[in-house]
């Protein structure tokens, strides 16, 4: 039995492709009621396919109660090879894992046409990756990682040249289809061609391609890092659940405002009273952070230490559509509603955020604004330009 968990863009079509060859597979995603560790307690093969390092932590660690000895992990998300050995520390030692990363968005996922980037071994699951199209077997663990996140870091950075090509032309009042017509001739004309009329449907988000660049960023790479400040300027923008050839419009459209509002699609909407967090520049501002679902019941009722790890587990995601981790963290303001229960959050709080501690503040309420929340804690993030990594 397979157990797929993540049901997103490309979720969907892979785990359908799955049935549709024959397979038994339960899936799982956020916000259903059904844990991760019951998703796939009966599973010989988890399969994750999620938005970014942060969630693929959250959700196997959330299902490792659940995982039998002898099962193994296919990591399909793009995630980069440092999370690959974290999760190879975080599983025990009788789960397999393979890292298993896709080229391709969701047309070759419902086709079965995807390219399969793998690592380690796959005597257990190979004929399975074939159900989603080839599979190039790239070498050790982490392997197919670092092969996704290196074969990124030319394509994306490619495409947003394209759009400051487009941008120089009009400013120069060079016909855009005329220009588009000569680079059909050139090597950059199929993603000249992508970027002629930007797609109405969100085949490879923005964000995840601001999230790929991130996670390649080394002090060499300058033509990337350039691309990725303009992503983010565009992700900061509202643009990130739209398709990545979004930036060819928003490139020389004027200036942005300075006040950015973020509301992310992974963690539970707003009232419409407020945002996520505000980007201004490089700092971000973060909303009250409280332990309330999707349907807006409280998480871990009654318990500090479980609402404490909702809360910054919701703020681990924040962070992460932003580039930032917890060590960017400024300041951090927590509201309790009982002082003597500080320890039990202090813990929780010590076990996430583990460099030098930010400035805070600490203060006793009498309610929040749900009966039942416990705490709640807001943010000042000092966003990173650029987040190097060794070669």
């Amino acid at each position: 039995m397979i157990a797929f968990l993540g049901q997103g863009r490309m979720g969907v079509p892979m785990a359908r492709r799955l049935v549709a060859a024959g397979h038994e597979v339960t899936t799982w995603r956020r916000g259903t009621g059904v844990s991760a560790a019951a998703a796939v307690e009966n599973a010989d093969l988890v399969i994750t396919m999620l938005s970014d390092p942060a969630a693929v932590r959250e959700v196997l660690g959330a299902a490792l109660p659940g995982l039998r000895p002898g099962a193994t992990v296919v990591e399909m998300s793009t995630i980069g090879p440092e999370a690959v050995r974290e999760l190879r520390e975080l599983l025990p030692a009788s789960v397999g894992l393979v890292d298993a990363p896709v080229l391709g968005s969701v047309g070759p996922a419902a086709e079965g046409t995807l390219t399969v980037l793998a690592g380690g071994d796959l005597s257990g699951c190979r004929e399975v990756l074939s159900v989603f199209g080839s599979v190039r077997e790239a070498g050790p663990l982490g392997a197919g990682a670092a092969m996704k996140i290196a074969v990124m870091s030319a394509i994306v950075p490619a495409q947003v040249l394209l759009a400051e090509t487009y941008a120089y032309g009009a400013a120069h009042g060079v016909d855009r289809e005329a220009l588009i017509d000569v680079l059909a001739g050139t090597p950059l004309g199929v993603l000249a061609e992508r970027l002629r009329t930007p797609s109405a449907h969100t085949r490879y988000s923005l964000a995840h391609a601001t999230k790929d660049l991130e996670l390649g960023a080394w002090e060499g790479a300058s033509l990337a890092t350039a691309a990725r400040k303009r992503l983010q300027e565009a992700r900061a923008a509202g643009l990130g659940d739209r398709d990545l050839t979004a930036i060819a419009g928003h490139v020389g459209g004027g200036p942005a405002s300075r006040a950015v509002p973020l509301n992310l699609s992974t963690i539970p909407a707003t009232n419409g009273m407020y945002s996520h967090a505000v980007r201004v520049g490089d700092t971000l501002y973060v909303s009250g952070v409280a332990a309330f679902d999707e349907s807006g019941k409280v998480v871990g009722e009654g318990s500090m230490a479980a609402q404490a790890e909702y809360v910054f587990q919701v703020v681990e995601r924040i962070l992460a559509d932003q580039g930032a981790a917890f060590d960017d963290i400024a300041f951090i303001r927590t509201y309790l509603t009982d002082m003597d229960r500080r320890a039990e959050y202090g813990a929780v709080r010590r076990k996430h955020i583990t460099g030098t501690p930010p400035a805070s503040t600490t203060v006793e309420v009498s309610k929040l604004f749900m009966p039942g929340l416990l705490l709640e804690v807001d943010l000042i993030v000092a966003l990173p330009s650029i987040r190097p990594a060794a070669l």
